[in-house]
């Protein structure tokens, strides 16, 4: 499912405008991805949370070459599956 696809079925299911449902799907993605930049956690229980974590600087190998290079620090995003999500999937 992509992003216009969501869209179409959260406008379906809450019987609003695609437009209203694009606006609230940015809305939440715009307010995961604020908490995250602060270094939060977004929790929806049932559902999963996502959290930011380091991952420290390393040495890597280019594949096609097999030189050694240095991969920089970074910080990313984790999600972890709620039980919830977890058992409905299974």
């Amino acid at each position: 499912m992509n992003k216009t696809e969501l869209i179409d079925a959260m406008a379906a299911d809450a019987g609003i405008t695609k437009a209203a449902a694009k606006k609230a799907l940015e809305s939440f993605l715009g307010n995961v991805e604020g908490a995250l930049k602060k270094g939060n956690r977004v929790s929806l229980v049932g559902f999963g949370s996502w959290s930011v974590s380091k991952r420290n600087a390393r040495e890597g190998r280019n594949p096609s070459t097999g030189k050694t290079i240095q991969i920089p620090a970074k910080m990313v995003v984790k999600f972890k599956a709620g039980s919830d999500l977890s058992d409905s999937v299974n």
